[in-house]
Parts: structure tokens; C-alpha cells; sequence
């Protein structure tokens, strides 16, 4: 398998795009007695898998994880057990978790040279929890019959301390019967997990549209700021009182403070994952020939970020693609450039 699962603090998975949602008031969710702890196969220990994992794990399920980087194994024991690869972590679980960041590393977890298709058996819940698109889902799934039928769409929304807290919104489709035998797991990880429909494909349906909406807010964000640091406003002074009206989105307000900080190197969420993203949004949109002028002009901003080496930056570094911090002020009181 290839580095699939790789989680380099310089380059998180996909799973972190829409992050840092404030986090709910929800308590703890409580171990699992008896019957109700499943045995779990995870494959994916990236900057949202690592939290989830260890989260499922201290719900009271035997977690047993796959990564191709030691280094997040580590990050999760004791609490989750490591497996020599993905095909150990996958034998013998009652469901198996995948999160990893695009369709082809989905396709190669369950069918590459070290596939885990072969150790599943028709018992097996397969719960893919990554944002890969409707289409790649689907082919999965229809691919994966053979082995097992079971297979729920569950991809995620709400960032890395959220994860960290069980707290994520799940958008889950698939049907009645494997949605239920995964809900222990939902109700360790998620805070709202809603069954969205009953086709798996529906769930990545809904994080599309979640996507596209957060990819076009950042940039809207990023536009809007470097636009008044072009005209020598202070843009902190900008993001605090535009922040308290009508203008005002969780985006503006989370990745506007750190547009503002100018901490790109802090990166909670890289612009890559938005190329991605964006492209499955109309990827996603032309399937049904709908319009998405704005989701295009988003995807072709990530991708010039991408393309001037911007990529493993924070997604808020479209700031500073569109010419911001470099004319105005920040706040600091020095004067407008001339």
C-alpha cells in the first residue's frame, strides 16, 4: 500500500477541512457494557482518525489500528492497539473504520496488493468516515459486495478538538440494519450523527454540499480581508466589527483570526484539502448538471495556491494569495503602504 496513511503534522488529512466548529456541551459518552463493545479494525490515524480512534477506544470499544507512520500509532497507545498492517487491523473486527483522504487510497486500503477485502467476512460493517465523494463511495461499495455487504457512508464535520471530545457531526447513510450495528461507534465519536438517507453515497452527498459552502465562505473570507488591507484598513479592527453583523460566518470568524494572525505555518487545515475538495463539489455538481460558478472560482483559487507551493500551508493562506498583509495594516498601528 502506498503512504496512505501517512499523518505528517506539515500535511493533515482531508478530515480537517471544515474544523474547529465550537464544540457542543454534550458529556462524555459512556463505556459500552457486555455485549455493546465491538472489537474495531482502524485504518487511518491522521490529524481527525488519531482523536477518533482514541475516542472510540476510551468508549470502552477494542480498537485496533493500522498507520503507515509509527509515529501515530504511538500517539494513540495505549489506548488503541497497532497492528503490523492494515489486513491484521481488519481480521476478526466486527466493523472497520477507514479514514483516510481520497478515493484512490480508499480503493487501495480494501483492494490494493495488501488489501484489507480478503480478510472481511459478510458479518463485517465497513464504515468509511473520510470525504471522498459520492462516486467513489458508491464504486466501494459495489466493489466490496463480494466480501461483505455491510457498508456505511459516514463522513465527518467539526474539526480535530471535537473529534478529540467525541463530539463530531456524522452525516450517515446506508442501510437500517448496518447503520444500527455501527451506532455504538457513531455514538462514541459523534454528538449528532443523523442517518441522512438510506443509500450509501447519501452521507457523501451531504458533506459535498458542506464543502462547498465551507470552501466558498474561506475564500469569500480572504477576498473580503485583503480587499481592505488594499485600502489601508486595519484588518483586525475590520474582522472584530465586521464579525458582530450581518457579514459575519463561522469562517470569517475562525479562519479571518487567522488570516489576521498571519500564522499560516500553524496549520490546522491545509489549502490541499480544499483543491480536493473542491474539485469533488464539481465533480459532484456536474453529475447533475447544476450550476457552481462559485464553487468553481473557489477550486481555481486552492489550486493556485497549490500550484505557487502553497499547498501544506493553512487553508487561511488564501489571505495572502490574494495579496493581503503585504498594503495595509494589522492592527499594529504602522501606516498604510503607499
Amino acid at each position: 500500500m502506498s503512504s496512505d496513511f501517512t499523518t505528517s503534522p506539515s500535511h493533515p488529512t482531508d478530515q480537517t477541512a471544515d474544523a474547529t466548529v465550537p464544540a457542543s456541551d454534550a458529556a462524555p459518552v459512556a463505556a459500552p457494557t457486555g455485549g455493546d463493545a465491538l472489537n474495531v479494525g482502524w485504518i487511518g490515524l491522521g490529524a481527525m482518525g488519531g482523536p477518533m480512534a482514541r475516542v472510540t477506544a476510551k468508549a470502552g470499544h477494542r480498537v485496533t489500528a493500522f498507520d503507515m507512520n509509527p509515529a501515530s500509532l504511538e500517539a494513540v497507545a495505549p489506548d488503541v492497539a497497532a497492528a503490523p498492517s492494515a489486513r491484521d487491523a481488519a481480521a476478526g473486527a466486527d466493523a472497520v473504520v477507514i479514514m483516510v483522504a481520497t478515493g484512490p487510497q480508499l480503493m487501495s486500503v480494501l483492494f490494493g496488493e495488501t488489501g484489507i477485502a480478503e480478510v472481511l467476512t459478510p458479518d463485517t460493517v465497513v464504515m468509511v468516515m473520510a470525504t471522498v465523494g459520492p462516486a467513489a463511495i458508491e464504486e466501494a461499495a459495489a466493489k466490496l459486495a463480494p466480501h461483505t455487504a455491510r457498508f456505511v457512508d459516514a463522513p465527518v464535520s467539526g474539526g480535530v478538538a471535537r473529534a478529540g471530545l467525541g463530539d463530531l457531526l456524522v452525516m450517515v447513510s446506508g442501510a437500517d440494519g448496518d447503520v444500527a450495528a455501527a451506532r455504538p461507534l457513531l455514538d462514541a465519536m459523534a454528538s449528532n450523527a443523523p442517518v441522512v438517507g438510506s443509500k450509501v453515497g447519501d452521507g457523501q452527498r451531504f458533506k459535498v454540499v458542506n464543502q462547498l459552502l465551507c470552501g466558498v465562505h474561506i475564500a469569500a473570507a480572504g477576498e473580503a480581508l485583503a480587499l481592505a488591507d488594499s485600502m489601508g484598513l486595519d484588518i483586525a479592527q475590520v474582522h472584530e466589527v465586521l464579525g458582530a453583523g450581518a457579514a459575519q460566518s463561522f469562517m470569517f470568524g475562525d479562519r479571518g483570526s487567522r488570516m489576521v494572525a498571519g500564522t499560516f505555518d500553524d496549520v490546522r487545515s491545509a489549502l490541499d484539502i480544499f483543491v480536493k475538495d473542491m474539485g469533488l463539489v464539481n465533480e459532484a455538481a456536474g453529475l447533475v448538471g447544476q450550476e457552481a460558478p462559485l464553487a468553481g472560482a473557489a477550486q481555481a483559487l486552492y489550486q493556485r495556491g497549490h500550484d505557487e507551493g502553497m499547498g501544506r500551508l493553512d487553508d487561511s493562506v488564501v489571505f495572502r494569495l490574494l495579496g493581503g498583509g503585504t498594503r495595509g495594516t494589522r492592527g499594529d498601528g504602522a501606516s498604510p503602504s503607499a
